[in-house]
């Protein structure tokens, strides 16, 4: 089933019957007319009644608002995705505000964590490490000639949940989710998979529900001939495949990027997908303060695959103010489990190092137990930006926020871990704790809060402003790579469309209901960036044409019988 490269004016299929009922990119249950009814054998299968994708999305928005907590709505539209791709896609497309929060994080963590429990139908394919000879064989169905996109996760560090095993295959189901509804990706272009490897979360292998291979972590060279095996495959079957790697642990992460990405047009969300969106709110940030990029002081909290790589990008943009690269990365205060990162400290990983402070001008900071903490960084430094990805909840307490406003007018602060319960703070508390001076936004998503009458919306710094447009722009453009120029133009992009850019007491990023026009805006920029680059096969019109053309819409199509 080779998916359209724009919606078509009808839907031809020899299914009929339950056939047709049960493949839910073609299911429009009570929307099929009566002639379609006659010709694909459908009377008797369905309530007499002909309905309309607005009746059946009505029908849906009440069954979901009748349910008693986000798990329960989670497995509602999981379970909708599996019957009816259309109408999902549907609901989410007209309530992206309302759905985000429950295709995506933070109920997606919830999802994953209890994936066995309420898995009932097959999405993606599962490649087990005891499979590993028959990757090649599974991948070369029919079934997937028309993918075009992948997004592959081994399940090791799923948001701030940790090692999931299987179950981390609710985040590619869910980003490709956002790829299709966020930028008209075809559902059938899109191809989730999990390497199950096994996993070293205990309580998943005693789980006598658990689905995954029971078995702890394969790693070392095993794991990377597992990881090139697949890797070979998808070349071979699909040459010019956009290959999102996501959720891996910060020691495979980076390298697996830097390994593959000439191989195939690959991105790693975690890295540069976050690196994108923050330095984005960063810039946006800029323009309520009044403070030049060029004179900002960053504080980052985790510093594994995420905080290098929001660090790595916002120094490129400092480059592209005047600064050198050692001025740019003598701006970031980097503090990891051992506290902040000095030359010489033991288990420095090589990528870290190039943000590690040198040892004499830290010299007389305190020090604890786990090194220079973040409260003496803030008293040191004053930074005017504090970024967190560390998955410690509660990590930016009173004393350090209350020492950040104390130096800075307007202090930047970004607690971006997810889910919620992993968020370094609340925007209740940090606004509380800087007497409603601090410029807030979140990974998952908050509601509005009130500071002393005067309503404070909190900007959800999330990844889906940007992974699903950047997804558009590579496959429209077939991008043969990913460089880091189109990561920064994705950013630049969506600082362009900031509502700070025309009022410095707008919010920092666009609304969410925006996301589809946001996608798009951030695949032009991509798209362009790579022509510029001589990275494009399709450039110039063209490029928007099949841009354009690559865009799926949710809605009922007539059907004709193929004979």
């Amino acid at each position: 089933m080779a998916p359209p490269r724009a919606t078509p004016e009808f839907v031809e299929t020899s299914l009929t019957g339950l056939g047709l009922l049960s493949t839910p990119i073609f299911n429009k249950g009570t929307a099929f007319t009566e002639a379609e009814r006659d010709a694909f054998s459908l009377h008797g299968l369905l309530p007499p009644q002909v309905g309309d994708l607005n009746q059946q999305v009505a029908r849906r928005m009440k069954a979901f608002h009748a349910l008693p907590d986000d798990f329960s709505r989670y497995t509602f539209m999981r379970d909708l995705q599996d019957v009816n791709e259309t109408l999902f896609y549907a609901l989410i497309t007209r309530n992206v505000e309302e759905m985000l929060p429950v295709v995506y994080t933070p109920a997606v963590g919830e999802g994953c964590q209890r994936f066995s429990e309420i898995w009932r139908k097959p999405r993606g394919v599962f490649l087990s490490y005891p499979n590993r000879e028959r990757i090649e064989t599974i991948l070369k169905h029919p079934r997937y000639d028309g993918v075009r996109c992948i997004v592959v996760s081994d399940g090791e560090r799923i948001l701030g949940l940790g090692d999931q095993g299987a179950g981390g295959m609710g985040i590619p189901i869910g980003k490709l989710a956002l790829y299709t509804a966020l930028a008209g990706i075809h559902p059938l272009s899109c191809l989730p998979v999990f390497l199950d490897v096994g996993t070293d979360n205990a309580e998943r292998i005693a789980d006598p529900l658990y689905l995954g291979w029971k078995h702890e972590r394969v790693r070392g060279e095993e794991y990377d001939r597992f990881v090139d095996r697949f890797v070979r495959v998808v070349k071979k079957r699909w040459p010019h495949v956009l290959l999102q790697w996501e959720d891996f642990a910060g020691h495979n992460a980076g390298r697996l990027l830097d390994r593959y990405r000439d191989a195939l047009p690959s991105f790693n969300d975690d890295i540069q997908g976050t690196a994108a969106v923050a330095t984005a709110t960063v810039l946006a940030a800029v323009n309520v303060t009044g403070v030049p990029l060029r004179e900002q002081r960053f504080a980052v909290l985790g510093f594994g695959s995420a905080g290098r790589g929001i660090a790595g990008l916002l120094c490129s943009a400092l480059a592209q103010v005047g600064l050198s690269e050692s001025e740019a990365r003598s701006r970031f205060y980097a503090v990891d489990k051992d506290g902040l990162l000095v030359e010489g400290m033991d288990g420095l990983r090589t990528e870290q190092a190039a943000f590690a402070q040198p040892k004499a001008s830290v010299a007389d900071w305190q020090r604890g137990d786990n090194g220079i903490g973040l409260l003496e960084v803030v008293k040191r430094v004053r930074p005017t930006v504090l970024i967190g990805v560390s998955g410690q909840p509660g990590a930016f307490t009173e004393d350090v926020i209350r020492a950040m406003a104390a130096g800075v007018a307007r202090p930047a602060i970004f607690p971006l871990s997810n889910p919620t319960s992993r968020s370094e703070a609340h925007p209740a508390d940090l606004l509380r704790w800087t007497e409603g001076r601090a410029i807030v936004g979140t990974g998952s998503p908050f509601g509005a809060v009130d500071y002393e009458g005067k309503q404070h919306r909190i900007a959800q710094t999330n990844n889906s402003y940007i992974f699903p447009g950047m997804a558009l722009g590579i496959l429209s453009a077939r991008a043969k790579r990913v460089s880091d120029s189109m990561i920064m133009a994705a950013a630049q992009a969506l600082a362009s469309m900031s509502p700070t850019v025309k009022n410095s007491q707008g919010a920092l990023l666009p609304p969410l209901d925006t996301l589809r026009e946001v996608s798009i805006s951030v695949a032009l920029a991509v798209g362009r960036e790579a022509a510029a680059e001589g990275l494009a096969a399709v450039r110039g019109e063209a490029f928007e044409q099949a841009l354009r053309a690559n865009i799926w819409e949710p809605v009922y199509l007539p059907y004709r019988r193929r004979k």
